[in-house]
């Protein structure tokens, strides 16, 4: 596996960002880490008792400046970036109802426009290198549709089509483009967020029966990272245990 290459990951604090940046870690790889907390980034800083291979900065990918300041973090410590992983996501249950306007703007913003900032403030370090990754954490929910998360839904299917139109652009500067799409995934938010009767539904729907954990996400991201995913774009890597079997 290749080394020593400059990984940028969102929502890098949380449940399956911070598995994806343990990983990349300990393959060797420089990572810099980056989510709305400054105290949740040292905290993992502290728990993976990372050396100068991990670069931790706070900011909120929704905000244009943040995402340019992340950047030139990345350039002035790294001088380049290889492989983004767009990771960050925030999906709350509000009943359509009762869904405002603020709400709706501020799911988007988070889980498509984050997506969009940090992939236009990372492109100048990698497209002039002939090579680049740049991975896409989507939502299952799109196959099915989920009550009460009109705005999460919306903005993770906004991912599918922003990825596949990047693909197309980013062709030539050898950067591929994918989307890895996990099911309902077991993490502190889940466990808080969403009812028992849920989790055990979805256990019960997949060919795989069990819980979902962030670490069944690690082996499809660090593939579509590989040299050995360089003839893969514009694909989208199902990830849910044989929950949804798409042709």
């Amino acid at each position: 596996m290749k080394q020593g290459r400059v990984v940028v990951i969102t929502g890098a604090a949380g449940g399956i960002g911070s598995v994806l940046v343990e990983r990349f870690l300990a393959n060797g790889d420089t990572v810099i880490a980056t989510g709305r907390n400054d105290s949740s980034l040292h905290e993992l800083s502290n728990s993976l008792k990372a050396g100068t291979n991990l670069i931790t900065v706070a900011g909120d990918i929704s905000s244009e400046s943040d995402c340019q300041r992340i950047a030139s973090v990345a350039r002035d410590r790294a001088g380049r970036v290889d492989i983004l992983v767009n990771c960050a996501g925030y999906f709350p249950v509000t009943r359509f109802d009762d869904l405002s306007t603020a709400e709706w703007r501020q799911i988007i913003d988070i889980n498509l426009t984050g997506v969009f900032l940090m992939t236009k403030a990372m492109l100048p370090l990698m497209k002039d290198r002939g090579w680049g990754r740049i991975i896409n954490i989507g939502s299952g929910s799109v196959y099915e549709g989920v009550p009460a998360q009109t705005h999460y839904v919306s903005a993770k299917a906004g991912v599918v089509g922003l990825s596949k139109c990047l693909a197309r652009e980013f062709g030539g500067y050898g950067i591929t483009v994918n989307i890895v799409t996990p099911g309902l995934t077991v993490t502190e938010p889940v466990l808080r967020l969403m009812p028992k009767e849920l989790l055990e539904s979805q256990v019960r729907s997949r060919a795989i029966k069990r819980d979902e954990v962030a670490a069944d996400l690690v082996g499809a991201v660090f593939f579509l990272a590989s040299p050995d995913a360089g003839f893969i774009s514009g694909q989208n890597l199902n990830v849910d245990g044989g929950k949804y079997m798409p042709s």
